[in-house]
């Protein structure tokens, strides 16, 4: 859907990473996190920073990326890349009633640009209530019509692998 709109993969992942929640990252970490070259993450950065969907400013020697909040299409991209995910309604029931979650993260297909119909989260914390999980899930499913497949772990790994949508 949103990858059909955007033909850029990295751009995409971009979007997804910045307008998904209130992220911000830098050019190699970004590199890393979605397995491209900085060159090509460096394009993206400066054609979404050109158009003024993303600011940049130094933190010491890094230059850090953000979503422009206040371009005039920028909740309109929120919204796009929320329905995109299907997520919206469940993270923030997630964050607000399901325990300690530090963070959480999309891996796999959606994390990618691609909706293969499966919505792949890692949640990361403490004493995390599994049984309310599970029901939000299946009733995730009845709303999104996308199957929600979910990792729980006490801490964070070394290599996630995904984007970061809290924490």
């Amino acid at each position: 859907m949103l990858d059909s709109l955007v033909t850029s993969k990295t751009r995409v992942k971009l979007l997804l990473k910045f307008f998904s929640h209130n992220n911000s990252s830098y050019l190699r970490s970004l590199a890393k996190e979605f397995d491209e070259s900085t060159n090509a993450v460096r394009v993206e950065l400066n054609r979404l920073t050109d158009a003024g969907l993303l600011t940049s400013g130094d933190e010491g020697k890094t230059k850090m990326y953000r979503a422009n909040n206040a371009h005039p299409f920028s909740q309109e991209i929120r919204n796009m890349v929320s329905k995109f995910l299907g997520l919206d309604q469940l993270l923030e029931q997630v964050v607000q009633r399901l325990g300690n979650v530090e963070k959480a993260y999309i891996i796999g297909d959606y994390a990618k640009g691609i909706d293969s119909g499966t919505i792949e989260l890692i949640l990361i914390g403490r004493d995390i209530d599994l049984e309310y999980l599970d029901f939000l899930v299946n009733k995730t499913y009845d709303k999104v019509k996308r199957r929600i497949k979910v990792s729980v772990l006490e801490e964070e790994i070394e290599e996630v692998g995904g984007l970061l949508v809290f924490g």
